[in-house]
């Protein structure tokens, strides 16, 4: 059947294509699954209709957004670039130890993918109130609601990644030392990177300790590997290397 009204059948069409735009919420909620959005969809829209466990961990909660996927994609390239380059400079000035671990966390990173995941407040109560911002939905964004993890993950200038029980009010450095820490690894500092995403440096000699790196459960720790002692031009590596883990949503189970 001919349409009659060329300007009619767009925007038919362009109805037919809008309402089919969705957003996935999945982890510990209710009701899981795809929802049909329209345009002006807010988080809390889909949030009302998923139903989030009330005892779920709102605070680790994801927002995966697609219109970040090629930052994340650019970012996770610059980590690569530059673990890379640090295991050739390293090798060069036979510091064999170095390059081995800028080896593995290359490995490490790489396999990781890139989620677009948005720094975002999740929580239902928090959006509802207004002391959250409740952004604009896009088509393809997905929503996770993790369970409570039991840890805290420690990574990068370590033997082997590792998960070290959750203490309340346990400050970074001493989760830190209950994993072998390398000779390799930068001292001074530690990355903290929280459930929601918020990544922050923290001092941790004698000479710098901040008081008060406290974490809460299922945040990732971040020894940083030292670069300063080597002609290599590489000095955002570190932030950069949390910033991308950073980018890697809870597990939406428990392990």
């Amino acid at each position: 059947m001919k349409c009659p009204n060329l300007l009619l059948c767009g925007l038919l069409l362009i109805g037919s294509t809008v309402s089919q735009a969705a957003v996935t919420v999945s982890g510990d909620v209710l009701s899981p699954g795809q929802f049909e959005v329209k345009p002006g969809a807010r988080l809390l829209d889909v949030i009302k209709a998923s139903r989030p466990n009330a005892e779920s961990y709102w605070l680790g909660a994801a927002w995966l957004h697609g219109s970040l996927v090629d930052k994340q994609v650019r970012l996770k390239a610059g980590v690569l670039f530059d673990l890379k380059l640090l295991q050739r400079v390293a090798l060069l000035d036979d510091r064999n130890t170095r390059a081995t671990l800028s080896a593995r966390l290359y490995e490490q990173i790489e396999r990781l993918p890139v989620t677009g995941r948005e720094v975002a407040v999740l929580d239902p109560i928090a959006l509802e109130v207004g002391f959250a911002r409740n952004a604009l939905l896009e088509d393809g964004d997905r929503l996770i609601y993790p369970a409570r993890p039991s840890t805290v993950e420690v990574w990068g200038a370590v033997a082997q990644p590792c998960h070290v029980p959750y203490s309340a009010m346990q400050e970074a450095r001493d989760y830190a030392r209950q994993c072998a820490i390398l000779s390799d690894a930068e001292s001074d500092y530690l990355w903290l990177i929280q459930p929601d995403g918020q990544v922050r440096r923290v001092g941790v000699a004698a000479w710098n300790h901040q008081e008060g790196a406290v974490l809460a459960p299922g945040s990732r720790i971040l020894v940083p590997i030292k670069n300063d002692d080597l002609d290599s031009p590489t000095p955002e590596l570190n932030q950069q290397l949390a910033e991308f883990l950073a980018t890697q949503p809870l597990a939406e189970v428990a392990p």
